[in-house]
């Protein structure tokens, strides 16, 4: 019989310098796949799809970053900026959690769990560190500080690999409350985006009485399938109907195939590094080389494709509450993402307080668009404290 600790214990990341040898050894015997001809000329681009991208990754854009990958990008420094924040593991429910506690100097701080998203990790939020804790520094009202806690889903990063099943949305923000009453923190909000904006309002859902409220961006609240909802919908409603249902045609299969067979591309994501780097890319390829690349190698490095593909799977198959989430909810939605119909998003949460739609920005807000993430969260939260 084992006994789970309730131990928090300092974390300090230190690849071993052989497993990055390894990844050059790797990179420098690629294979690459084979590709149709591109016709560059008189080639329109299609719904979200750029040219050349119709097949997938196209395979001079792996190329060039695989060739950036062995001759300059720098991992240590990666680790370096992570390591310059307090990281600690702890087990809960019998997983190993990794996770950043970095507190404000202000004393009244609000405490405040963020939570990244696939193929993304706790780099994510790095740049949003300083500002959110800090606000004083960066000319910003110190009123509005954050105690940070930055965990690493389970099966994900160095909170991986999972050894069961069931590690699902629900088991995951069971997981974050038991955190953050480990961490002292009775009264405390929780922000999302991607997988972190089905973790969130759950957190909110099972720890209504120590959660303030559920910052996000995106509610993922689609059209059940009932035609009596599609009946009145306006012009422009329909037009993100039809938005959506080209996205999930077209653009949408690795979340098909992880839900449904993960372990099926698991065993070539374990074995090649410009495997990991292109299923990294389908949905990061829009922001920086080193954002891509600090991803695919946490990836790599830790072994983690397959458990944290495996999270769709579980998430897929769990059985989902019928009942709206009541928690104080914020949506920061931005141009480039899936704002959803506020209509649908309603019927699913059933407090939204804060609606606030971007003119710029995507799914990566905290990449390409900080500042405006970062001013709503301070918004929301100074509202609720």
């Amino acid at each position: 019989m084992t006994f789970e600790t309730t131990a928090i214990t300092p974390f300090h990341i230190d690849i071993p310098q052989a497993d990055l040898d390894d990844l050059q050894d790797r990179l420098a015997r690629a294979r690459w796949a084979g590709e149709l001809p591109l016709e560059a000329e008189g080639q329109v681009q299609i719904g979200p799809v750029p040219p050349g991208w119709e097949y997938g990754v196209p395979l001079d854009y792996v190329q060039r970053l695989t060739a950036y990958w062995r001759d300059g990008y720098n991992w240590r420094a990666w680790e370096s900026k992570l390591n310059a924040y307090p990281q600690f593991t702890t087990e809960i429910d019998g997983q190993l959690i990794h996770f950043l506690h970095v507190r404000s100097p202000e004393a009244d701080a609000t405490p405040l769990i963020l939570t990244h998203g696939w193929p993304n990790s706790v780099f994510e939020f790095l740049d949003l560190i300083e500002p959110l804790t800090d606000p004083r520094t960066h000319g910003a009202d110190p009123a509005k500080a954050f105690h940070l806690v930055i965990p690493s889903l389970p099966g994900f990063g160095f909170s991986g690999p999972t050894r069961e099943k069931g590690w699902n949305r629900y088991r995951t923000a069971a997981a974050w409350a038991e955190l953050m009453k480990r961490l002292g923190y009775h009264r405390y909000g929780a922000h999302g985006n991607d997988i972190g904006s089905h973790v969130s309002p759950e957190l909110g859902r099972i720890d209504p009485g120590h959660v303030i409220g559920v910052h996000v961006t995106q509610l993922f609240s689609f059209p059940s399938g009932d035609p009596a909802e599609l009946a009145d919908l306006t012009e422009e409603e329909r037009g993100y109907v039809q938005h959506l249902k080209y996205f999930n045609d077209n653009m949408s299969g690795y979340a098909r195939l992880q839900e449904s067979a993960p372990q099926n591309l698991a065993h070539a994501l374990a074995d090649s590094p410009t495997g990991q780097l292109a299923w990294t890319a389908q949905l990061l390829a829009s922001l920086d080389d080193d954002h891509v690349l600090t991803n695919a190698t946490l990836y790599w490095l830790t072994n983690t494709a397959a458990s944290a593909a495996r999270f769709y799977y579980e998430d897929h198959h769990a059985q989902h509450p019928t009942q709206p989430t009541t928690a104080p909810t914020g949506l920061a939605g931005f141009a480039y993402d899936f704002t959803p119909l506020r209509r649908f998003a309603e019927r699913d949460h059933s407090n939204i307080v804060s609606w606030n739609e971007f003119d710029r920005g995507s799914h990566w807000a905290t990449q390409d668009a900080p500042d405006l993430l970062i001013a709503d969260i301070r918004r929301f939260f100074g509202e609720l404290k």
